[in-house]
C-alpha cells in the first residue's frame, strides 16, 4: 500500500464484494480507516459471514437504499469524511440493433442513480461540516470506447461527465469529486475465473493492454486511498484513467 495515513478517516464504500471492493476495504482499513461497507449480497448470511471472517475491523450496513444508507452511515460513523461509489454492473455485451430500452435502464439504475442519489444524500451532511470526499469508481471504457457495450460505456459515461460538473459546485463547500476509472482491473465480476481459464481468452485480453497483465485489487486501493487522503486535497474533478495504459 502507500504511506499515507487514514487513521481517523470515516469512510462508507458500496457493493464491497464486487469491482474494487475486496481490495478498497482491506487496504482503507489497514491505513487506519473506520470503514462502513454496503453491499446487497450481505442479505447472503453465507458471503456476509465470508466477508466479515475477512474483514473483522470493517462495519456492515444494514441499510440498501440512498437515503437509508446516508442517514445510518452518519449515526453509526457520526460523520462520513469519504464517500466512496464503487458501483458494478456487469451490462450485456450487445450490438446496438439488440438493444432494448430495459438494458440501458438496468445499466443506469446500477451505475448512476445509485451513486447519484446516495451522493446527493450525503453532500448536505459534508457542507455543513465544509469538507469530504467523494469518489466515483467507474470505468475507462466510455474514454476509448469498447465495441458491442455500448450499454455499460453509456452508463459510465454519464457519471464521468457528472464529475467536473459536480467538482465545480461542490469545491466552495470544501468537498472533492473524483473518479478512478478502471478497465482491466482484476476483479470476478468483470474477469471471472470460468472467463479466464477459457484456452486463450487471457492472452488475448493481455494483448490489449500496454503493460501486459491485469491491474490489482492493492494498487486500485492505493489510488483511491490516495483521493481519501490529506494529500489530495487540491485534486478534484478528475477522472483518472486505471487501465495500465490502454486508455
Amino acid at each position: 500500500m502507500i504511506s499515507a495515513s487514514l487513521k481517523g478517516k470515516k469512510i462508507l464504500i458500496t457493493d464491497v464484494l464486487h469491482f474494487a471492493g475486496p481490495g478498497l476495504t482491506k487496504g482503507l482499513v489497514e491505513l487506519g480507516a473506520k470503514v462502513l461497507c454496503h453491499d446487497d449480497d450481505f442479505q447472503d448470511s453465507e458471503k456476509r459471514q465470508v466477508f466479515v471472517d475477512e474483514n473483522p475491523d470493517a462495519l456492515i450496513a444494514e441499510a440498501t437504499e440512498a437515503k437509508a444508507l446516508a442517514g445510518e452511515a452518519l449515526k453509526r460513523l457520526g460523520e462520513v469524511d469519504v464517500l466512496i461509489n464503487n458501483d458494478a454492473y456487469p451490462a450485456p455485451r450487445l450490438p446496438i440493433e439488440e438493444i432494448k430500452p430495459e438494458d440501458l435502464r438496468a445499466a443506469f439504475e446500477r451505475l448512476v442513480f445509485r451513486g447519484f442519489e446516495l451522493t446527493g444524500a450525503l453532500v448536505p451532511h459534508m457542507k455543513e461540516r465544509g469538507s469530504g470526499r467523494v469518489i466515483f469508481v467507474t470505468s475507462a471504457g466510455p474514454i476509448s470506447g469498447i465495441p458491442d457495450y455500448t450499454v455499460y460505456a453509456s452508463a459510465r459515461s454519464a457519471i464521468n461527465g457528472m464529475i467536473k460538473s459536480l467538482a465545480m459546485e461542490l469545491g466552495p463547500h470544501g468537498i472533492s469529486v473524483n473518479a478512478v476509472a478502471p478497465n482491466y482491473l482484476a476483479n470476478p465480476d468483470y474477469y471471472p475465473p470460468e472467463l479466464m481459464a477459457k484456452p486463450g481468452v487471457t492472452e488475448k485480453i493481455l494483448k490489449r493492454i500496454p503493460l501486459g497483465r491485469l491491474g490489482e485489487q492493492e494498487e486500485a486501493a492505493a489510488l483511491i486511498a490516495f483521493l481519501a487522503g490529506d494529500h489530495s486535497g487540491f485534486v478534484t474533478g478528475q477522472v483518472i484513467p486505471f487501465a495500465g495504459g490502454w486508455a
